[in-house]
């Protein structure tokens, strides 16, 4: 028999792929109950169905009827936890994110923007779609320190390799440390010391526990794939 938290989760993405908020709702009702916290909800309920509805699809095993209906359900749940989350002090520090053009990984990029909000930086998420042309220009313009793909698609690596790339010629790579995780980076593994990433992260709380830990981190020339050898031949 499935253990309590598992046939929870179970019941949360029936009900997600069903479109039937109302038995969503009552998930939620029940882990309240229990005195879950917001945090402990996005960390435990809503990251790990998000990522079984992604695969699901991904591997055509889900509709795109019952895709929309979990994806935008969860939208709606995941607006509703943010202001619950407990704010830690202001770091001082900007933050940019985007991510993966897909709806799960926009979703998945506004929840881990959500986190790290909640953990002190100041951020902002552009989300998907955005040309490497105005997230540089926005590195500057908003003086960041610190650049979040999250939940990239595998359409999207080779401009993400070419971001970095850019970020390095342009010298900014000692003032903008670069953090990949989720989506492709999450299933191919080394891809992220491959195109340059200063730090990779496999799910949300991942990505605000490496970025606490690790500040310091960069990519030094030797261990990067992305420009490798245009740098020899200079």
């Amino acid at each position: 028999m499935a253990s309590r938290p598992n046939a929870l989760l179970e019941r949360f993405y029936t009900a997600l792929i069903s479109g039937d908020r109302a038995a969503a709702g009552e998930v939620l009702a029940e882990c309240r109950s229990g005195k879950a916290t917001a945090e402990a909800l996005a960390n435990h309920l809503i990251w790990p169905t998000l990522d079984q509805v992604q695969k699901a699809h991904r591997n055509d095993q889900l509709s795109d009827l019952s895709y929309h209906f979990a994806t935008r359900l969860m939208r709606s749940i995941t607006d509703r936890l943010q202001p619950e989350y407990e704010q830690k002090a202001r770091r001082g520090q900007t933050l940019l994110m985007v991510c993966g053009e897909e709806e799960s990984e926009e979703l998945a990029g506004q929840l881990t923007a959500d986190l790290l909000e909640a953990d002190g930086w100041t951020v902002y998420f552009a989300g998907g779609g955005v040309a490497n042309d105005e997230i540089i220009a926005a590195v500057g313009t908003l003086v960041v320190d610190r650049l979040v793909i999250f939940g990239a698609v595998p359409a999207t690596v080779p401009r993400t390799r070419q971001l970095i790339d850019r970020l390095h010629d342009m010298g900014l790579n000692e003032q903008v440390q670069v953090t990949v995780g989720g989506g492709v980076f999450g299933r191919a593994e080394g891809l992220a010391e491959e195109i340059g990433a200063d730090l990779w992260a496999d799910h949300p709380t991942h990505v605000v526990e490496v970025l606490d830990e690790e500040p310091d981190t960069r990519m030094t020339w030797d261990q990067r794939t992305v420009g490798r050898r245009r740098r020899k031949a200079a």
